[in-house]
């Protein structure tokens, strides 16, 4: 994989462009996030997307219910264990998200210029005069001349099935807005945003905190993906709330911003999250078109600094409905890369999208083909500079092991982790070659049952960019005896080996512990 890493600011033939891309067993060093919904729920379909490089299911309570989803989850398992591909689950609550309640399913036709009032949901009917929600406030946040959209799922306004109001006037607990283009909604659930208004509304409500105590506990998510987040606080409550459900102490939680109120408080929400989602098609709404670039590199700037993943949503709208995506989508996508992101989220693409699979191996050859020309002599050296000296042990390890690997041009660097944090601090670095995260299982007891820890930090990896793991045998510890570590590493080797990513007279750097100390040795492999 490194030795086709080349700078844009090098020549290059342009014949070459042309040049067929190298199949690899890793399809791309960024990972994707898939959600699964009706087109992708099946254990066929999971498996081709799983191939295709998924690496993370995501599960979106928006819609569906608890037993719905666990059929899903649980087709995922047999997924994974058909394909051997392993996944891990993320669930995506609800949280302050405003909704058009459409109980008859029926088609509702909105002509530009008319107007249609929006008012409190007490079971009418909704149609093209009036749109129930689910949010009793909303005449009291708003004023006229504020700019609202609503559509199914997707929805910029400029779509035949969303559509861009503007607040006319408020009567009552109704807000009468003028349509601004014309739409047909169809289904049975429409989300609503309100541009830079703030909603009064918890981050995590009563129906989010009832899934995951639930349908979340039962199927020992690895990651929570917090739907607007507007606050450090919004976290620390979501934090406190999963510690007190057992083995969801563990759950990483990622805060998804999605309005201008999460955009100002991000440093401190950065610094209280496991991650960012990057949710730009609300936050497209919420800024002026000129300002979402500048938003996007500057948080994944903040998120590769601190050493976190950056999610990024919404880039390829267009395979929703068709085979292959825009030039300013798969531009987009390769700008994303060249970022810094970990991760590119695909939500309606995959969802409810004709061509899931296809969406799915897309994207990861453009993200495959954005890397090769990723400046990691730069990003290494403004990390390296934002860090400061004196470095933590750990970090100067990290930095050492990323170094040393692309000196010797290595084809892998294998780390050996109980927490995945060595492993994870490889990847901020971000090598130009794969990073095999060995997770050695930890014996644990609560006093009444003996369990093995090791599962969530090798699942939880899977988000990171470069980052691949691999679930050790818990009778190998990583620090105990030389004998024992030449052991784990051989398993190692062959494991890279098998996938192609590792060749006979390659070299390897390996990063492990020996005793109290953290080593990182070069290992040139024979025949």
């Amino acid at each position: 994989m490194h030795s086709n890493h080349l700078l844009l600011e090098e020549p290059i033939r342009m014949a070459t462009i042309l040049e067929p891309s190298k199949g690899s067993f890793f399809p791309a060093m960024t990972k994707i996030v898939g959600t699964l919904g009706p087109r992708s729920r099946s254990v066929d379909a999971i498996s081709a997307c799983l191939k295709a490089g998924m690496s993370v299911a995501r599960i979106d309570f928006s819609w569906g219910d608890g037993d719905y989803h666990q059929e899903t989850v649980n087709n995922l398992k047999t997924a994974i264990k058909s394909s051997r591909k392993l996944c891990s689950v993320m669930l995506d609550t609800v949280g302050a998200e405003l909704q058009v309640v459409n109980k008859s399913e029926k088609a509702i036709t909105l002509k530009e210029d008319d107007k249609v009032i929006l008012v409190p949901d007490q079971g009418q009917e909704a149609s093209s005069d009036v749109l129930p929600i689910n949010f009793a406030g909303l005449a009291k946040a708003v004023k006229k001349g504020d700019t609202i959209f609503l559509g199914q799922y997707l929805f910029t306004g400029s779509e035949t099935t969303s559509v861009w109001l503007e607040v006319d006037e408020v009567q009552g607990d109704g807000v009468v807005c003028i349509i601004k283009n014309s739409a047909t909604l169809a289904g049975a659930l429409f989300t609503l945003h309100a541009s830079q208004v703030h909603i009064d509304l918890p981050t995590l409500s009563d129906k989010d905190k009832q899934v995951i105590s639930s349908w979340g506990v039962q199927n020992k998510i690895d990651f929570l993906s917090l739907s607007y987040t507007r606050h450090a606080e919004d976290v620390r409550e979501a934090r406190e709330y999963l510690s007190k459900l057992g083995d969801l102490s563990q759950t990483q939680i990622f805060a998804k911003i999605e309005n201008v109120e999460g955009l100002t408080h991000f440093d401190e929400i950065l610094e209280e999250a496991d991650g960012i989602i990057l949710s730009r098609g609300n936050l497209g709404i919420d800024l002026p078109p000129e300002k979402v670039f500048l938003f996007q590199k500057s948080a994944v700037y903040k998120c590769n600094m601190a050493g976190k993943p950056a999610v990024v949503t919404r880039v390829v709208d267009s395979m929703t409905d068709n085979l292959r995506p825009t030039r300013a989508e798969a531009t987009d996508i390769a700008n994303a890369v060249l970022d810094g992101c970990d991760a590119i989220l695909l939500g309606a693409e995959t969802l409810r999208g004709l061509y899931p699979v296809e969406t799915i191996s897309t994207v990861g050859r453009i993200c495959s083909e954005a890397e090769k020309v990723f400046d990691q002599d730069q990003y290494f050296k403004r990390t390296v500079k934002f860090v400061g000296e004196p470095m933590t042990h750990l970090e100067a390890i990290a930095s050492s092991a990323v170094r040393a690997a692309i000196k010797v041009k290595a084809s892998v660097i294998i780390c050996f982790t109980s927490s995945g944090r060595a492993a994870r601090l490889i990847a901020k670095y971000r090598p130009t070659m794969p990073v095999l995260s060995v997770v050695i299982p930890r014996l644990k007891t609560n006093q009444l049952k003996w369990s093995f820890s090791g599962a969530f930090e090798a699942r939880q990896s899977l988000v990171v960019r470069g980052l691949f793991p691999l679930l050790a045998d818990p009778r190998h510890p990583a620090e105990s005896t030389n004998a024992t570590n030449e052991s784990v590493l051989k398993v190692a080797l062959n494991h890279g080996k098998a996938s192609g990513v590792i060749k006979s007279h390659d070299r390897v750097v390996v990063c492990q512990k020996v005793g109290d100390a953290s080593v990182v040795k070069i290992i040139e492999l024979e025949d």
